[in-house]
């Protein structure tokens, strides 16, 4: 959902004005499932502690400002042919908690953010729990968001505001990404679309209960040369694509080409940000012979830049035309529903190999009044299958915070650490080639 606010028409007495699902919203919907909930993590680290009820009332005014956030799904009839957001006045719970402090409880309220999405029926479709632990410093504040209703930068954008109006401290909105107007077609464009990827190998011992899991890792920002023709997005894109082609080879996976999601935010960051799931998803290719063992890093970053580039210039739909004719609603959405499941099963094998996310340096400083800004901040997409790997990273104060997350179905802790090691080691070599 990507209108700017202010968000609510007006409508009859009595009536609370309603949204049709947005293409996003609508096939995230339809492919809902129990047992892998489509959420995004979010945790922001504070160095202090902060007050409970001057929280609550930061948060409750941060929605009052950015009120397309206050939505629920309408409950709608047998042969609807639309899901639809019903936008109410104010929220239908407190979504802040404060968790008793104890020993694990970020652990437990980082596997809740992982398991469990806030319902849909209910606005906002997003908690955040506060977390403290006896012996750690300051606070974490652990965001849930339904990935149906909302995105991760959006939620940054709530955040951002309640900062704000806790501390009681004014901030300048930050600048909109830089785009290319238009970039020439790339010299190579990579695999042929039509091309079967590769997918995440199946690791060792794959657990057995569905779900997601995650490690949270903190890591240099690579270096780069000033003027150098690509990016740290682009550094990350070739450190993934290394990674996930070295996973593959050690456990034996015939060679393919991979194609790595990546999404594209092309909306203003300040107040008026559009909220809801506003990015736009490309598809990153390289060749097998592009990412062997031993391959060319230099060339390889200037080749990944050439795409990027073009990719992030060309004007596309959300998820692709494809996605566009399915949510046309000329039948009921109940069967448009079972349609896109079955589809999605079926183009599985055609799925990109694995998403990254790359937040960027965090636009925000999320200033907390006297409990201080933000020092580091993790968020995590969510890791469903056919893909069931995901990576998503954003900088703070200089430090890259990275999230991999993978389905426990696909791939165990100790897969998820070898992972995690093999991506640790790629980013710093990439790191190492500029001067």
């Amino acid at each position: 959902m990507t209108a700017v606010q202010p968000a609510r028409p007006h409508t009859a007495a009595g009536r609370l004005p309603r949204v049709p699902f947005p293409v996003v919203d609508e096939v995230d919907r339809h492919c809902a499932q129990d047992a892998e909930p489509s959420t995004v993590h979010i945790e922001v680290h504070l160095p202090g502690r902060v007050e409970e009820d001057r929280l609550r009332a930061a948060f409750a005014a941060s929605l009052a400002r950015h009120p397309r956030a206050l939505m629920r799904e309408r409950p709608r009839g047998r042969f609807a042919r639309r899901y639809e957001w019903e936008l109410t006045e104010g929220p239908d719970r407190d979504p802040v908690t404060f968790r008793p402090a104890a020993p694990g409880a970020l652990d437990r309220a980082r596997a809740d953010s992982l398991g469990s999405a806030p319902p849909l029926t209910l606005s906002p479709p997003l908690r955040v729990d506060v977390v403290e632990e006896p012996g750690r410093e300051g606070c974490v504040l652990v965001f849930t968001v339904h990935h149906t209703a909302l995105d991760g930068p959006a939620c940054l954008r709530l955040a951002a505001t309640a900062a704000e109006i806790y501390s009681g401290r004014s901030v300048p909105p930050p600048p909109a990404p830089a785009r290319p107007a238009s970039a020439p077609p790339p010299r190579s464009t990579g695999p042929a679309a039509l091309a079967r990827p590769a997918r995440v190998a199946a690791g060792s011992t794959p657990g057995t209960v569905p779900g997601n899991a995650q490690l949270l890792a903190e890591l240099p920002v690579p270096r780069r040369e000033s003027g150098a023709p690509y990016t740290v997005n682009d550094q990350l894109m070739v450190a993934t694509a290394l990674t996930v082609a070295d996973w593959n080879r050690q456990r034996g996976a015939g060679e393919r080409p991979l194609r790595i999601t990546m999404p594209v935010d092309d909306r203003t960051r300040g107040p008026r940000m559009p909220i809801g799931n506003g990015t736009r998803l490309v598809e990153v290719g390289f060749g097998a012979a592009e990412v062997a063992s031993g391959a060319d890093i230099p060339a390889l970053l200037r080749l990944t830049a050439e795409r990027t580039r073009a990719l992030k210039a060309e004007p596309r739909p959300q998820l692709g035309r494809s996605a566009a004719l399915l949510t046309t609603p000329l039948l009921p959405v109940a069967a448009r529903a079972a349609y896109t499941r079955g589809l999605r099963v079926l183009a599985g094998p055609w799925t990109s190999t694995t998403l990254l996310s790359n937040v960027g340096r965090v636009p925000y400083p999320l200033d907390f009044g006297e409990a201080g800004r933000s020092r580091a901040l993790w968020m995590s997409a969510p890791a469903r299958l056919p893909r069931g790997l995901t990576f998503t990273t954003a900088s703070t104060d200089g430090r890259l915070h990275l999230a991999l997350r993978w389905s426990r179905t696909l791939l165990s802790d100790e897969d998820g650490g070898a992972l995690l090691a093999l991506f640790t080691r790629h980013l710093a070599a990439i790191s190492s080639e500029a001067p």
